[in-house]
Formats: structure tokens, C-alpha cells, sequence
């Protein structure tokens, strides 16, 4: 009996079923790729040299005061916001495990390849382009319905556990991480501020183009 694909939407999964719902090695190839761009693209923004992503700030905070690059940073800090999940009741998806041991060593790479270029209009346009990869990268992840990365899981969970809406939520984390990332050292300025404003709007329009397409399965008819 054929399946009928439904609507490119995402669906609601738990661990289990994201595994089980369909087109796995599809959507383990789309997380791979999308996970990889996403590390190149903080590699991108650090290099530009003009601001940091908000948990960048923090990462590369944390890097200049411990014994330890940024991409491992980026590990540490996902490790540390995963036990944070607990108390929350949040179960983690395969992605949210691939997300937190990928994406900081794929940044330290692109931080290896890439140097910070001097003209200005070489470091707004590395800047741009971080973003937009970003954004390709997030959708991306996201439309292979894997699960949430650490931080997504985070907000998503004291949003469910307090009440208080996704984008206040979204807010108080990221102001409070780039606030503590600046007193440790990391950088903040225009790119901080442009990647705030446009990555939200940028992924929107991207995640229905990627989202993979799960198969429905036919229900059974209940007896009366």
C-alpha cells in the first residue's frame, strides 16, 4: 500500500518518531549538510570581524578566558544548555545530539580556512554572507524534522514551562548570552545587531522550501 506524502509542514515528533517517520536517509544527508553550512557560517561571521551571532559572543567570550578554541566552545556550551533540558522535561532528538558535537568542530575548521580579510567591503560582505548561509543552514536543519538543536530545545522548553511567549523567551536568552559573551571579551557590534534582525525573517522563507515531506500513514479503522 502506497503512502501519501503530506504537506510541506513540519510535524510534531518524539524522539522515537523522528526516526521512524519516514525517509530517514533523506532527511540524515539534508541534517548533515545543513548542520555543516551552519558551522562554515559562524566561521564566516567571526571572521568578518564586525560582530558576532549572539551566542558567538559567548563562545568566543569563553575562549579567550579558558584553554579552548571556539568551536569547542560551542561544544561545551551546548553540553552545558542540554542539562539545562532536564529540569524541563525536553527530550532530545538525534538532531539535537548531532547539532551539539558538529557544529563547533565544522566552525573551527572554517575559522582555520578562512582569514579575516582588511578592506572593509570584503568583511560587510563576509557578513552577509554568513548570514544568508545561516539562514540556508537553519532551514536546512530544521526541514529534516530531527529534533531541536540545544538552544532551540532550551526556549521551546521554558517557554512550555513557564508560559511566557517564544519570542520574549528567544529575547532574554540571547540578550542575556551576548551581555555575559561582552563582559568576557567576545565581539559585538553592526553584525551582531543585522543578524538578530534578518536571521528570523531569512529562515522563515527558507524552512518550507527544505522541509522534507514525511509520509502518512494510513489510519486504521477503529471496530466498533
Amino acid at each position: 500500500m502506497t503512502l501519501r506524502p503530506v504537506a510541506r509542514e513540519l510535524a510534531v515528533l518524539g524522539p522515537l518518531a523522528q526516526l521512524r517517520a519516514g525517509r530517514l536517509p533523506r532527511r540524515l544527508l539534508q541534517l548533515v549538510v545543513g548542520l555543516a553550512l551552519y558551522g562554515a557560517s559562524l566561521a564566516m561571521l567571526i571572521r568578518a570581524t564586525l560582530g558576532n551571532a549572539p551566542w558567538d559572543v559567548l563562545h568566543q567570550g569563553m575562549a579567550v578566558h579558558l584553554p579552548m578554541s571556539i568551536g569547542t566552545a560551542v561544544v561545551v556550551a551546548s553540553v552545558l544548555v542540554l542539562l539545562a533540558w532536564i529540569p524541563l522535561r525536553q527530550p532530545p532528538g538525534l538532531g539535537t545530539i548531532a547539532n551539539a558535537l558538529m557544529v563547533g568542530p565544522v566552525a573551527d575548521l572554517g575559522l582555520r580556512l578562512l582569514a579575516a580579510p582588511d578592506h572593509p567591503g570584503a568583511r560587510a560582505g563576509l557578513l552577509v554572507g554568513g548570514v544568508l548561509l545561516n539562514a540556508l543552514a537553519t532551514a536546512l536543519y530544521i526541514g529534516a524534522q530531527p529534533g531541536p538543536g540545544p538552544r532551540d530545545g532550551l526556549m521551546t522548553g521554558l517557554h512550555r514551562r513557564t508560559g511566557v511567549g517564544l519570542g520574549r523567551v528567544r529575547t532574554g536568552i540571547e540578550a542575556g548570552v551576548v551581555a555575559l559573551g561582552w563582559l568576557l571579551g567576545g565581539v559585538v557590534g553592526v553584525g551582531t545587531v543585522v543578524y538578530a534582525l534578518m536571521i528570523g525573517p531569512l529562515a522563515q522563507r527558507m524552512i518550507p522550501l527544505a522541509v522534507v515531506q514525511l509520509p502518512e500513514r494510513p489510519r486504521v479503522p477503529q471496530r466498533p
